[in-house]
């Protein structure tokens, strides 16, 4: 995730041994000085969630026309289960096996809050 979230923010699209270079330099330098947390926050504010929708609220607004704070477990799982492919896999169209995935994720939900998280 982290070499992802470099990608996304500090360098440009192209491939080049150049970029690989400083794609692994500020990798390494991120890891270093972000938290986990920052760097996950970073990479859903950033990533391409479709065409021309660029991060988790983006994606909130689009595909369930509402802001990421007032989604459902449902929904948020449905976003995090076409990661890290959102390009392939859309929230409004899933497959069988991108409802497999919001089911496992809804699951470790589950795991992670006993008393229940959110709606």
């Amino acid at each position: 995730m982290t070499q992802q979230t470099v990608k996304n923010v500090f360098l440009w699209p192209s491939r080049s041994y150049i970029r690989k270079g400083l794609e692994a330099y500020f990798t390494v330098l991120v890891e270093l000085i972000w938290s986990k947390e920052r760097i996950i926050e970073v990479y859903l504010n950033v990533i391409e969630m479709g065409d021309g929708v660029y991060g988790v609220e983006a994606a909130a607004q689009t595909y369930y026309k509402r802001p990421a704070l007032e989604l459902n477990r449902s929904q948020a799982a449905m976003i995090a289960a076409v990661l890290p492919n959102p390009r392939r896999w859309k929230p409004s169209n899933p497959t069988a096996y991108i409802r497999g995935r919001q089911s496992w994720i809804l699951r470790q939900m589950n795991n992670l809050d006993p008393v229940g998280f959110g709606s």
